[in-house]
Formats: C-alpha cells, sequence, structure tokens
C-alpha cells in the first residue's frame, strides 16, 4: 500500500471492532466503540473508535460529528466519574506528523485530575509575532 498504510483487514482498530482483538469496551452505538487504551497516560485514558474505516477525522464524513461528539460528551462525564477526574484532555492525531500511530480515526480521552503529571505535548511555543501574525 502507499506511504505503508495498513488497509482496513489488517488495521487494528478494524480488528478490534469485528471482535477479533478483545478490548475493555466502555461504549458502543451504530458507529463508535469506546476502550481503554493499552498505553494509559492518566488512569481511565480510552479511545473512541469510528466502525467504519476513515484514515483521519478528515477522512470521516461530517455527519457523522454530531455523533462523535455526543460519544465523546458520555464518555468523558463517566469516565469523570469512575476516576474522580476534574476534566479530559480530548486528543485527535491527523497524519503521522502529528502523532498519528494507528491509520483510523480515533479520539483520545485522557481523563485529569489536578497534580496528576500527566504532560501533553512537549510544551514549545512559536514566539515570532510577525509569524503569528501572518497565519492569523
Amino acid at each position: 500500500m502507499a506511504g505503508g498504510i495498513i488497509n482496513m483487514e489488517d488495521c487494528i482498530f478494524c480488528k478490534i471492532v469485528r471482535g477479533e482483538i478483545p478490548c475493555k469496551n466502555i461504549y458502543d452505538d451504530d458507529n463508535f466503540i469506546a476502550f481503554l487504551d493499552v498505553n494509559p497516560k492518566s488512569e481511565g485514558h480510552s479511545l473512541i473508535v469510528s466502525k467504519k474505516h476513515y484514515k483521519t477525522l478528515l477522512d470521516m464524513p461530517s455527519s457523522l460529528g454530531g455523533e462523535l461528539l455526543d460519544a465523546v460528551k458520555k464518555v468523558g462525564l463517566d469516565l469523570i466519574k469512575e476516576n474522580n477526574a476534574e476534566g479530559f484532555n480530548l486528543i485527535v492525531n491527523n497524519g503521522e506528523v502529528a502523532g498519528q500511530i494507528v491509520h483510523h480515526v480515533h479520539v483520545h480521552i485522557i481523563p485529569r485530575k489536578k497534580g496528576d503529571g500527566v504532560i501533553i505535548g512537549d510544551g514549545k511555543k512559536l514566539k515570532d509575532r510577525e509569524v503569528l501574525d501572518a497565519n492569523a
């Protein structure tokens, strides 16, 4: 395959959706499934995955956006309650350069507590005001 992209038959998330690989399922509807991340950044770190194979969020039909948001809200509220969290980070990596490892659209929900030590991102900032203004 071009660019080393994995097809649906080899995609780990497609295998999870088909029930070929077990997971700790915490949410399931017609178009999305959520389960605990196998390499969590915090207690309760979960993934919401589309049941159909779309490479990135940009490939997913916009018509599924509302349903994805509903899943995020439901799972997020459940994770806050179950993990005594105070909030959560919501992360979608689109493309390898953005940190996407599995080429199947998925959303990370990372429950957070004050002082939990979880670090999101590398802390780098673009400080050149001219570049910021030009991009605005």
